[in-house]
């Protein structure tokens, strides 16, 4: 079973909502939504307080080159443009919109069920439809994903690669993507095979997802050059560089972008996003989110207006429970803690996980037993203790020398450390650190 090279490790699954088909969240009666919701530099405003939109209206756009436009999910009045409080606390550029319940959409978006196959685009209209739809990589990072098929001189790619393993704990919408919207998906892959101009992509899905595999693989037989290629279920296999080896047997050099692989990555998601925005001329207005948790009465997966505010999406399932230590958005490993739920989603939430506050205690920390299970999990190769020990004294040169700008937070370290080890929390801080003043 393929797989990725290096450490890795195996948390319990806890695919809790695995069975939850999706359920389209109502609308709520005021919305913020970011002005920026992307990796790069900020869009601009272009419309003003006051103002009547529609679902589509351009709200905010890209005039940098690392840069994404922003729409509006909601039809209604732009209330005011102030900032707003994100889940990490900090404040941002928003605007607030009082929603309309008439849902209007802007002229030219289909809103039908209807599947459009046959692509008529070339490969710069796909990326141009793409950059002009506001499309965002889905996997966490929120890169700009015309970016990615605007090639380097003197760069070719080989291979696209769809990122569809979903190896975070508790984590279920891209499941449920494969299985209830898979030919849309199968198709958004083929725009975007046409876009990079390739003739094969590789979609990786763990083992642990075996209807997924199968629909996925029945409809993919009717498209050119689309490879399922199931995986070994092992954390963290979704991490770009341990999914190119994982698919290819490519290494990706330290420091570098995939492309130097001749590989192009992106999720699952994503292509779904593609082939509503290169089809349909949607923009990215929503996404999937698998609400989820050990204490919480009701799994769902539930497609969400981007602006919708948190705590509007757990009042709809049901409140918090009594037992409720943290809110995290993501998984476990990789996931941020929720700190209001004030705060609105954005292109790409994926999730709020509910842990009970016993879930969230956190060991003991001890002296370091100098049993290596850091080591022999890090799928980068690391020494997780040693950068631990350079980042705790301020050696920054020391650490950068020793690849600690190569991690890729994963976690793989913080879960096996059996002395309590902070040592994601540390390194993590200390990349910032290398990044600034190295």
């Amino acid at each position: 079973m393929n797989t990725f090279r290096l450490g890795g490790t195996h948390p319990a699954e806890n695919k809790l909502a695995r069975n939850a088909a999706i359920e389209k969240m109502p609308l709520p009666k005021q919305a913020i939504v970011f002005v920026s919701q992307h990796l790069g530099a900020p869009a601009t405003p272009i419309v003003e307080k006051g103002q009547q939109v529609k679902v589509g209206t351009l709200l905010a756009k890209a005039e940098a080159f690392i840069c994404a436009n922003t729409h509006s999910p909601f039809a209604g009045m732009i209330t005011k443009i102030d900032n707003a409080i994100d889940i990490n606390g900090y404040k941002r550029p928003a605007f607030y919109i009082d929603v309309d319940a008439n849902d209007i959409w802007e002229y030219g978006i289909d809103t039908s069920d209807t599947l459009i196959k046959e692509c008529t685009l070339t490969s710069q209209e796909i990326i141009e439809r793409i950059k002009d739809r506001g499309i965002v990589g889905l996997g966490g990072a929120a890169f700009p994903t015309h970016i990615k098929y605007m090639l380097p001189e003197g760069k070719k790619a080989d291979y696209l690669i769809i990122n569809a393993v979903e190896c975070e704990p508790y984590l279920t919408s891209d499941n449920r993507v494969m299985l209830e919207a898979t030919e849309e998906t199968i198709i958004g892959i083929s725009i975007l095979m046409k876009a990079l101009g390739v003739s094969i992509a590789k979609v990786g899905i763990e083992e642990n997802k075996p209807e997924a595999i199968s629909r996925m693989k029945e409809i993919a037989k009717d498209y050119k050059g689309i490879d399922i290629v199931p995986l070994k279920t092992k954390y963290p296999q979704g991490a770009e560089k341990q999914l190119i080896y994982a698919l290819t047997k490519r290494e990706v050099p330290s420091g570098k972008l995939p492309i130097e692989t001749g590989c192009v990555v992106n999720n699952i998601a994503t292509a779904l996003a593609v082939y509503y925005a290169v089809q349909k001329n949607r923009p990215l207005i929503d996404n999937v989110l698998t609400i989820t948790g050990k204490t919480l009465a009701n799994q769902r997966n539930l497609l969400v207006r981007t602006g919708t505010l948190l705590n509007e999406i757990i009042d709809y399932c049901g409140g918090l429970p009594d037992d409720c230590g943290k809110l995290i958005s993501g998984g476990p490993m990789m996931g941020k803690a929720i700190c209001t739920l004030d705060a609105p989603t954005t292109k790409t939430t994926s999730s709020i996980l509910i842990m009970s506050k016993a879930e969230t205690h956190r060991k003991k920390e001890t002296n370091c037993l100098r049993c290596g299970k850091c080591v022999s999990a890090c799928p980068m190769g690391l020494e997780p203790m040693l950068l631990f020990n350079l980042s705790k004294a301020n050696l920054w040169e020391e650490a950068k020398k020793e690849f600690i700008l190569d991690c890729i937070e994963c976690g793989c370290c913080l879960f096996t450390c059996p002395a309590g080890k902070p040592l994601l929390d540390v390194i993590r801080v200390a990349k910032i650190a290398c990044r600034n003043k190295c």
